[in-house]
């Protein structure tokens, strides 16, 4: 009992104090090893992983390991990708749970070493300056994701920028490779509207479609573990009604032996939540009778119909056949389909020849320079009217360049306009200037601006969209201005301006002998010419159709069915993207491996069109600068002036200040206490 007694007693003195704060420290570290939090205040959360990453990786239904092949000890930087991959695991780790883990192997071992080749993993030499001698050092910088019986590899990890969105392709990749619909919080729904009533019309292949269904159903639902639920719905014509408004399902009518109207459809529709795929199958007019087509490739059609379904599609469909840029041409749009060749497959479509892929939610149309046929335009007008997306480049002009003889500029007209002014958006006829613009140094001439050459800078890009956020200096090249005022009065549209020229900007029209060349042009001294220009927009919401009808109903008038499948107004919500040039997708602006911010606006642009705007802030984190504003000539001497002399002069006024206060409260004191003092009046 005095053990205890004398025990308190030290505790509750003041001799004890130090050896608890001690105790303390150390339990405290015990807690903070196992026990800690991350705070990341920077702007575009660098040091945190995305909202998509996290997605991923917390619904893995297997378990995923990381193998990481990284030397240790190496020079800078690459020390510093080493500690961020570290810690972006630790993150992946964090945010899964169970079924994530990693492991670092010890490259120093030949049988690490070993292991490290079996993956395809390649030494690679960095500098390295030691005893103030610069040399070689070999080094293994990769990782290895294992999952189910899927391999990816990343190999050459020399930076950490856009390492996050890297590992979370890969993680996303694999998934999709092993099950397509891993993690979903609920199934997809495959739904067969069939009106049995249509069986009296001796429709060909009417009687196959159950069959074929159920078929093509089975197999779906073994390829994606049974994430598949299959309804079969006989319709009434209220029914048929509403899935017409709902879906924009194809409506078939009729006249009844006793007078009265009937009215049916067949098709069949994919639902994941609020979205939807309608899958090819349709009444068709074979001219002397009615079939019903799709039916041969439904499986196929029902597969690629999920992969868009869920977000996941690679399949963009660029069309072609009206002099668009080309993307197996390295002096044209080869760099940007590469540039997007890790993520997406651009497959040329031509829509004379064919619809639109079932697999491809975005379509690309870049630089056409002839006329589109009517059935072209409503192909891809009811590819919207769906809730499809697509990104149209535009060019106003043809610019031909022939060598030793001046540019000549053919006024282009493709029959885009019609589409693009009903869903509330126009493209310009006249060449956007800038005075904020490419600056080049030439030795002869000394500085050059390229007027057609915008710069557009952070100030003018939307910082809130995905697309642009965290990126600044985006060149456009002979860029027309965009006009969607008005998109934005269509309460069913949300319109973005993504860029815009400084307000610095103006436009000139094409005349004879008009030349886009730095000694062309002038900054107007007409200030009220000056004006900033949209250069690139982002409308999305519920279009209303620039089709009355459909081009073929009228084939079906007369006989015993009428159908109509015309979308009057969108069933889906839908993206346009509308830029003013083409030439952002050109070779003069994308780089092999180029690493400038049109790149990553490009890149960006398509990952949001396709559902994927997580991976946009991801791949551009780190990038952001806070850039510096320009001031004018009279403002930046001044600031010249005030750094060499006027800090100094401050600085000095500052001493006197605090040299004649001191003196002042010293007097003050001898006032107080020694008022008779002799020194007083020296």
């Amino acid at each position: 009992m005095k053990k205890n007694n004398r025990f308190i007693s030290w505790i509750k003195s003041s001799s004890s104090d130090v050896w608890l704060f001690i105790i303390a420290v150390v339990l405290l570290n015990l807690v903070a090893a196992r026990c800690f939090f991350r705070l990341d205040l920077t702007e575009p959360k660098s040091y945190s992983l995305s909202s998509a990453s996290r997605e991923v990786v917390h619904n893995l239904e297997e378990p995923m390991s990381v193998k990481v092949f990284f030397t240790k000890n190496l020079p800078a930087p690459y020390s510093n990708v080493e500690q961020y991959l570290t810690d972006l695991l630790s993150e992946y780790k964090t945010a899964s749970g169970k079924n994530f883990d990693y492991e670092f192997f010890d490259m120093n071992k030949a049988e690490n070493q070993r292991i490290a080749r079996g993956y395809g993993m390649q030494i690679v030499q960095v500098r390295e300056v030691k005893n103030n001698e610069v040399g070689f050092k070999n080094a293994y910088m990769g990782i290895a994701i294992v999952y189910a019986d899927q391999i990816e590899k990343l190999d050459g990890i020399s930076s950490s920028d856009g390492l996050e969105y890297k590992i979370t392709g890969l993680i996303g990749k694999i998934i999709s490779s092993a099950n397509l619909l891993s993690g979903l919080s609920e199934n997809v729904r495959l739904v067969l509207y069939k009106s049995e009533a249509l069986s009296k019309f001796n429709i060909g292949n009417f009687d196959a479609i159950d069959g074929a269904v159920s078929n093509a159903f089975s197999a779906a639902s073994k390829k994606f573990r049974g994430k598949i639920e299959y309804e079969k719905i006989n319709p009434d014509a209220a029914v048929t009604d509403e899935a017409a408004e709902k879906y924009g399902l194809q409506s078939v009518s009729w006249t009844n032996e006793d007078g009265t109207p009937g009215k049916g459809t067949v098709g069949l529709v994919l639902e994941y939540g609020d979205k939807f795929r309608i899958v090819p199958l349709k009444l068709t007019n074979a001219i002397f009778s009615y079939v019903i087509s799709g039916l041969e490739n439904l499986e196929e059609n029902i597969f690629q119909s999920v992969e868009s379904l869920v977000s996941k599609t690679s399949v963009v469909a660029y069309i072609t056949g009206h002099g668009e840029r080309s993307i197996d041409d390295e002096n044209d749009a080869l760099y940007f389909r590469q540039m997007l060749s890790d993520t997406y497959t651009l497959e040329e479509v031509n829509l004379l020849e064919k619809d639109i892929p079932v697999a491809s939610e975005t379509v690309i149309i870049n630089g056409p320079k002839s006329a589109f046929d009517e059935k072209e335009l409503y192909k891809i007008d009811q590819f919207i009217m769906r809730g499809g997306n697509v990104m149209f480049f535009i060019d106003s002009y043809d610019e031909q360049i022939s060598q030793y003889q001046q540019p000549t500029y053919a006024p282009v007209r493709t029959g885009l306009e019609k589409l693009l002014s009903k869903y509330g958006v126009e493209v310009g006829s006249e060449y956007v200037l800038d005075e904020k613009c490419f600056v080049r140094m030439d030795q002869q001439y000394g500085k050059l601006n390229f007027y057609h050459v915008p710069r557009v800078q952070k100030n003018c890009l939307d910082q809130k969209n995905p697309i642009g956020r965290n990126l600044v200096d985006v060149f456009f090249l002979e860029s027309f201005a965009v006009d969607s005022s008005n998109a934005k009065e269509n309460k069913n549209v949300d319109v973005t301006v993504l860029a815009k020229s400084s307000p610095r900007s103006w436009t000139v029209p094409v005349t004879e002998g008009f030349m886009l060349n730095p000694f062309a042009f002038a900054v107007p001294s007409d200030e009220a010419a000056l004006a900033s220009r949209d250069l690139c927009v982002l409308a999305e919401g519920n279009f209303e159709s620039a089709f009355d009808s459909a081009l073929t109903e009228e084939e079906s008038r007369g006989n015993a069915l009428s159908s109509s499948s015309h979308i009057k107004n969108g069933k889906q919500k839908a993206k346009i993207f509308v830029s003013g040039t083409s030439f952002i997708t050109s070779a003069q602006l994308i780089q092999p491996n180029a690493q400038e911010p049109i790149v990553f606006f490009m890149r960006n642009a398509v990952d949001y069109m396709c559902g994927k705007e997580d991976l946009c802030l991801m791949r551009t984190k780190g990038l952001s600068t806070n850039m510096l504003k320009e001031s004018k000539n009279g403002f930046a001497v001044i600031a010249k002036y005030f750094n060499q002399f006027g800090l100094a002069v401050l600085v000095a006024v500052a001493g006197l200040v605090v040299l004649a206060v001191r003196r002042s409260h010293r007097e003050k004191i001898r006032r107080t206490y020694n008022p008779n003092d002799p020194r007083m009046g020296e």
